[in-house]
Protein backbone atom coordinates (compact mmCIF):
# COMPACT_ATOMS: atom_id res chain seq x y z
CA UNK A 1 0.00 0.00 0.00
CA UNK A 2 1.82 3.34 -0.92
CA UNK A 3 1.23 6.38 1.34
CA UNK A 4 -1.28 8.13 -0.62
CA UNK A 5 -3.54 4.98 -0.04
CA UNK A 6 -2.97 5.32 3.37
CA UNK A 7 -4.72 9.40 3.57
CA UNK A 8 -8.36 9.55 4.02
CA UNK A 9 -9.39 12.81 2.65
CA UNK A 10 -12.48 14.34 4.37
CA UNK A 11 -14.81 15.59 2.82
CA UNK A 12 -18.14 17.09 3.95
CA UNK A 13 -21.05 18.58 2.17
CA UNK A 14 -23.55 21.26 3.72
CA UNK A 15 -26.89 20.94 1.43
CA UNK A 16 -30.44 22.81 1.81
CA UNK A 17 -32.92 20.27 1.76
CA UNK A 18 -35.89 22.96 1.72
CA UNK A 19 -34.02 23.86 -1.78
CA UNK A 20 -34.09 20.10 -2.33
CA UNK A 21 -30.23 19.96 -2.95
CA UNK A 22 -30.03 16.08 -1.52
CA UNK A 23 -29.51 14.69 -5.03
CA UNK A 24 -26.76 17.13 -5.91
CA UNK A 25 -25.19 16.40 -2.89
CA UNK A 26 -25.54 12.39 -3.48
CA UNK A 27 -24.16 13.13 -7.41
CA UNK A 28 -21.47 15.07 -5.86
CA UNK A 29 -20.34 12.08 -3.35
CA UNK A 30 -20.91 9.60 -6.25
CA UNK A 31 -18.35 11.07 -8.59
CA UNK A 32 -15.72 11.39 -5.71
CA UNK A 33 -15.72 8.41 -4.59
CA UNK A 34 -15.55 6.99 -8.55
CA UNK A 35 -12.78 8.87 -8.28
CA UNK A 36 -10.93 9.03 -4.84
CA UNK A 37 -12.51 5.87 -3.53
CA UNK A 38 -10.56 6.13 0.10
CA UNK A 39 -11.92 9.59 0.38
CA UNK A 40 -14.45 9.70 3.30
CA UNK A 41 -17.77 11.71 1.83
CA UNK A 42 -20.66 12.73 3.95
CA UNK A 43 -23.93 14.50 2.72
CA UNK A 44 -25.41 16.70 5.71
CA UNK A 45 -28.66 18.70 5.62
CA UNK A 46 -27.94 22.63 6.86
CA UNK A 47 -29.12 26.01 6.36
CA UNK A 48 -31.02 27.15 3.63
CA UNK A 49 -29.77 27.90 0.88
CA UNK A 50 -26.41 26.01 1.38
CA UNK A 51 -24.41 23.93 -0.99
CA UNK A 52 -21.19 24.09 1.32
CA UNK A 53 -18.39 22.07 0.29
CA UNK A 54 -15.55 21.42 3.14
CA UNK A 55 -12.08 19.23 2.73
CA UNK A 56 -10.31 18.71 5.47
CA UNK A 57 -12.02 21.01 7.97
CA UNK A 58 -11.68 23.42 5.46
CA UNK A 59 -14.17 25.58 3.68
CA UNK A 60 -13.40 25.27 0.01
CA UNK A 61 -16.68 26.14 -1.73
CA UNK A 62 -19.62 27.89 -0.19
CA UNK A 63 -22.92 28.63 -2.10
CA UNK A 64 -24.14 31.07 0.28
CA UNK A 65 -21.55 33.43 -0.76
CA UNK A 66 -21.47 32.48 -4.72
CA UNK A 67 -25.35 32.01 -5.23
CA UNK A 68 -24.47 29.08 -7.66
CA UNK A 69 -23.70 25.44 -7.22
CA UNK A 70 -19.73 24.04 -7.61
CA UNK A 71 -18.11 23.01 -10.87
CA UNK A 72 -17.97 19.10 -9.42
CA UNK A 73 -14.88 18.11 -11.97
CA UNK A 74 -13.07 20.63 -10.01
CA UNK A 75 -14.51 19.83 -6.72
CA UNK A 76 -13.23 16.01 -7.64
CA UNK A 77 -9.95 17.66 -8.56
CA UNK A 78 -9.32 19.39 -5.57
CA UNK A 79 -10.53 16.34 -3.11
CA UNK A 80 -7.52 14.16 -5.28
CA UNK A 81 -4.82 16.93 -4.87
CA UNK A 82 -6.10 16.93 -1.21
CA UNK A 83 -5.41 12.96 -1.12
CA UNK A 84 -2.14 13.59 -2.40
CA UNK A 85 -1.28 15.58 0.48
CA UNK A 86 -2.33 19.34 -1.00
CA UNK A 87 -3.58 21.52 1.24
CA UNK A 88 -7.18 22.38 -0.41
CA UNK A 89 -7.92 25.07 -2.51
CA UNK A 90 -10.73 27.46 -3.00
CA UNK A 91 -12.88 26.38 -6.00
CA UNK A 92 -13.42 28.97 -8.29
CA UNK A 93 -15.88 27.26 -10.98
CA UNK A 94 -19.41 27.17 -10.80
CA UNK A 95 -22.06 25.42 -12.59
CA UNK A 96 -24.27 27.63 -15.10
CA UNK A 97 -26.91 29.55 -13.33
CA UNK A 98 -30.23 28.48 -15.26
CA UNK A 99 -32.30 31.25 -15.07
CA UNK A 100 -34.31 33.26 -17.79
CA UNK A 101 -35.96 36.09 -17.90
CA UNK A 102 -38.27 37.19 -19.85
Amino acid sequence: MTENENRNTKVDIEYCKVCDYKGHCLELAEKIKASIPNAAVSCKQGRRGSFEVIINDKLVYSKLQTMALPDYEEVVEVVGEANLGAEPRIIKGEQPINCAIS
